[in-house]
């Protein structure tokens, strides 16, 4: 049920920051947003591709999208006689970050093209166990008609796990890319790589890389630049929130290094007039390899920085074991305490001296010094040699489900709230869910692993886990059940004056739970299946002695709406569905800001959450 996975560096440039470093970089780059107010940003648009002021998809009918008019989505609106064509940017890029907000309809297929040529897959996935390359977020395969049947495709890279959202809610994906690299001479030194995508809040692909162009691509050439292409010949699908950053600018480098090494415990730069290092030289690059002691020393480099472009530049020091800071111009940029630090410098164009310096006394650290720099147009570069360090890297605690399983811990809700009763509920079919012992809720439900237990049982550890895959929350914890003195009263935040007391769960044969608590002095059973096909939860409330008044709040929201088939849309993020041949109508109102889905419940209420 337990095990643990380390999971590879996102690229040396990154290993000592580890990918919370990645999650966070390039902040000080500023993005460019795509405007979508007309389609100006694209050359020559297809007829198939236009604007639109609201989507939502029919989840009865493929490839069906109903569209309300107006700008800020782009729609790529298809049939069987109309397939459309494909939908090119006017940006040429190489280097690019880029995220953007989609929605797919029922079955629709479609794809991103970096430079034209290589394909991250946008699919209907919904429910899939096993994503293979062709699914949501995989990375295509290559194709060779010369090859024999059913090996004319190859070098696919399926996600790492279905992370995917149910046809007609807005999914968010992140891709970092790096282009293939030519000499002088126009000859390819190395390979385009995806350095990551994560889809949905989970990091699904991490440095892929791609010998040549997957199947579809524009043309069959590579080169230094291309352009951004969205496929629109197979599907429905909707965009929107499209920004990238375009990494287009030369790194700054650095030269003319010199080192000295002194020994001695450093508690602060020392003065170094007055003592005598034990090593010097001219290294070839920026490394603590010279260092032949193991600890209690001070490294010192002094040379030259070479920046292209003026602008602000963000220096990141790893110095395990110790302390140390960069100064270039004479200022400061980076001052390291706790093995490493962050610093931002507003630089000019041109030749300018830096000083580093870096003090180790920590003897169960290895000696590994790390410089990277980040700018305007310039992703996050390293400076110093590839021996960097990770003294703090934690090894996740993974926990499979394996089996249907049950884990009571302690589960973090965004805005610093603490679930205390939490049970994390964990299915085979790869579909989970959170459930607040103490208010009778769902807190959270998601798709792909079950839990990352780290911060629960690493060293002492805090009592919590987290889910391992792609998380619907549900907002702050609060009573799933609760009378209301008027139709227009605040929905309660505790339980207080209910009589409200847990009383365990009972499982089934197969392992999964109905959990029980007292209300108002009758017995209250709550249990929750996984729809087939992992689609979501079909969740039955029973209460075994009918109360007068009692009413069930099924969601809360910015924007909750009724679509076709009586799905209730809570901000395009998830579904409710009520069962056929219920007396009682949900109502959805307004209370403190919010929209609520509310019900009365007597005896039995049996609803899906769909996402």
């Amino acid at each position: 049920m337990m095990n643990k996975k380390i999971y590879t560096a996102l690229g040396m440039a990154l290993l000592f920051l580890g990918t919370a470093g990645l999650r966070q970089a390039h902040a000080q780059t500023l993005k460019s947003q795509v405007s979508l107010t007309d389609l100006s940003a694209f050359a020559a648009a297809p007829k198939n591709w236009q604007l639109a002021a609201t989507v939502h998809a029919d989840m009865d009918k493929v490839n069906e999208f109903a569209l309300t008019p107006g700008n800020g989505i782009l729609v790529n609106k298809v049939d069987e006689k109309n397939p459309g064509h494909d939908l090119y940017f006017t940006l040429q890029h190489g280097d690019i970050d880029m995220e953007m907000d989609y929605m797919v309809a029922k079955g629709a297929n479609s794809g991103i093209y970096l430079q034209g040529r290589y394909e991250i897959q946008l699919l209907d996935s919904w429910g899939t166990v096993n994503p293979k390359s062709s699914d949501n977020g995989g990375i295509y395969e290559r194709w060779d008609d010369a090859k024999p049947d059913g090996m004319k495709g190859y070098e696919g890279h399926a996600p790492r796990q279905n992370a995917s959202r149910a046809p007609g809610l807005w999914q968010h994906i992140r891709i970092s890319f790096q282009a293939p690299r030519f000499d002088d001479k126009g000859v390819k030194v190395s390979n385009a790589k995806i350095l990551y995508v994560w889809l949905n809040g989970v990091l699904i692909q991490e440095n892929v890389e791609l010998s040549g162009p997957t199947r579809g691509a524009f043309d069959a050439k590579e080169s230094a630049t291309g352009p951004l292409r969205l496929q629109g010949d197979h599907g429905a699908v909707a965009f929107k929130n499209i920004s990238y950053t375009n990494f287009d600018k030369l790194h700054p480098t650095v030269s003319n290094l010199k080192y000295s090494v002194y020994k001695g415990n450093f508690d602060a730069e020392p003065d170094y007039k007055t003592l005598k290092p034990v090593a010097e030289g001219v290294p070839p690059m920026l490394t603590s390899n010279e260092v032949k002691l193991a600890n209690d020393f001070l490294l010192k480099y002094t040379g030259t920085i070479h920046v292209y472009e003026p602008g602000d530049y963000t220096f990141k020091l790893s110095v395990p074991g110790g302390k140390g800071a960069l100064r270039i111009n004479g200022a400061p940029a980076v001052t390291a305490g706790g093995f490493r630090g962050a610093g931002t410098a507003t630089l000019p164009a041109g030749d300018l001296p830096f000083e580093l310096y870096y003090t180790k006394s920590v003897d169960w650290a290895k000696a590994a010094l790390g410089l990277t720099v980040s700018g305007p147009g310039v992703r996050e570069y390293l400076l110093s040699d590839g021996n960097v360090s990770s003294n703090d890297a934690v090894d996740p605690i993974l926990i499979n489900a394996t089996e249907n399983i049950i884990l009571r811990s302690f589960s973090d809700l965004p805005g610093g709230f603490r679930v205390t009763h939490g049970i994390g509920v964990g299915s085979t079919e790869q579909l989970h869910y959170t459930y607040d012992a103490d208010k009778g809720m769902i807190v959270q439900i998601w798709r792909g692993g079950f839990l990352d237990a780290t911060p629960m049982w690493h060293e002492r550890g805090d009592g919590s886990s987290r889910p391992a895959g792609s998380v619907q929350f549900f907002g702050r914890s609060a009573p799933g059940i609760a009378k209301l003195a008027t139709a227009d009263a605040a929905w309660p935040t505790d339980t207080n004056g209910t009589a409200y007391k847990p009383k365990g769960y009972v499982l089934d044969s197969d392992g999964r739970p109905t959990f029980k608590y007292m209300l108002y002095g009758s017995l209250v059973t709550d249990a929750s299946l996984v729809i087939s096909g992992a689609q979501g939860l079909h969740r039955e409330v029973n209460i075994a002695v009918p109360v007068a008044a009692l009413t069930m709040r099924l969601a809360q929201g910015s924007k909750i709406e009724l679509l076709k088939g009586g799905y209730y849309s809570v901000d395009d993020q998830y579904y409710i569905r009520l069962d056929d041949g219920l007396t009682d109508k949900p109502v959805i109102r307004t209370s403190g800001g919010m929209q609520e889905l509310i019900i009365p419940i007597q005896k039995k209420l049996t609803y899906s959450i769909i996402f």
